[in-house]
């Protein structure tokens, strides 16, 4: 043990100043522990995996998104060309953890729906401000949150057996992640209508079909497919990705933390009404049984 750490620690002092510190950064950000997500530092990017141990089925509650937040913010600073975020289990993310909502909402409504609100509206935000490029590796459903901050990202690579669905009026809420203006544009007002409002589950290669997918895989070789694209993005100039994101990107920010921002404030104006509540009560309860 002591002959690997010594290897270590000469390879360091071999390198230059700016790539010892990333070096140091990078065993720094390797050793730091979460409770409800993983964070492996890869060769060029960064992996986040949804491994929720508190909530069920990589649901987000305030402690999640605080941490993805958190993971997010370093692999900024970091040596990281991208980050790759992907889920443990067959399950990518069911959205809102709406049995914690409403267990934080019994007391103290007024200031539990600010805390929850300004997470969510922070979790968003750190998506849409994250400057390098991020690719999703969806393993398994996607629901609510879990599939409206899609559009935020840069590439979006799905299994063939997934799923993803919005339907926030049977939660008893609004929509959320900018989906209100993302998905209007990439699939139509209609297509997106149907997922808001009416809650459609679409399936992987309907997601494909409406821009909400880049590509579909075989469930087979999905986790082989996506490392192969891994590998070609990760040969790539760091420079160069970052400034074609922002070409992307340009002007978009402005308009999706506007967008953000609206959907927090009626959020807040649901979830502080005692009929809000009681709709949210309900839901919960009809999971239950």
């Amino acid at each position: 043990m002591r002959g690997k750490e010594r290897k270590v620690i000469d390879d360091a002092r071999d390198q230059p100043l700016d790539k010892r510190v990333h070096f140091s950064v990078r065993l720094l950000e390797s050793a730091s522990t979460y409770k409800d997500i993983v964070v492996r530092k890869k060769d060029g990017f960064t992996q986040i995996l949804l491994s929720t141990r508190s909530t069920y089925n990589n649901t987000l509650n305030r402690e999640v998104m605080n941490e993805v937040k958190s993971a997010l913010e370093k692999a900024a600073v970091d040596d990281s060309k991208f980050v790759l975020l992907s889920a443990v289990g067959s399950v990518f993310c069911c959205g809102l953890d709406f049995d914690n909502i409403v267990k934080h909402l019994k007391y103290n409504r007024k200031r539990a729906t600010v805390k929850l609100v300004d997470t969510i509206k922070n979790f968003v935000n750190s998506f849409i401000e994250f400057k390098k490029p991020i690719i999703v590796s969806v393993n398994g459903p996607a629901i609510g949150l879990g599939a409206s901050i899609l559009p935020l990202c840069d590439v979006v690579w799905a299994n063939e057996k997934t799923w993803f669905q919005t339907p926030y009026t049977r939660f008893g809420q609004s929509p959320d992640g900018c989906s209100t203006i993302t998905f209007p544009k990439i699939m139509g007002r209609a297509a997106a209508n149907e997922m808001l409002i009416n809650g459609w589950k679409m399936n992987a290669q309907e997601a494909c079909d409406k821009g909400l997918v880049s590509q579909v895989f075989w469930s087979e070789t999905f986790t082989q497919e996506v490392m192969v694209r891994i590998q070609e993005i990760t040969s790539c100039n760091s420079f160069v990705l970052e400034n074609s994101k922002a070409l992307v990107r340009y002007n978009m920010n402005v308009e999706l933390k506007q967008a953000n921002g609206r959907e927090c404030e009626v959020l807040k104006k649901i979830w502080a009404s005692a009929q809000g509540m009681e709709y949210m009560l309900k839901y919960v309860q009809n999971k239950i049984d």
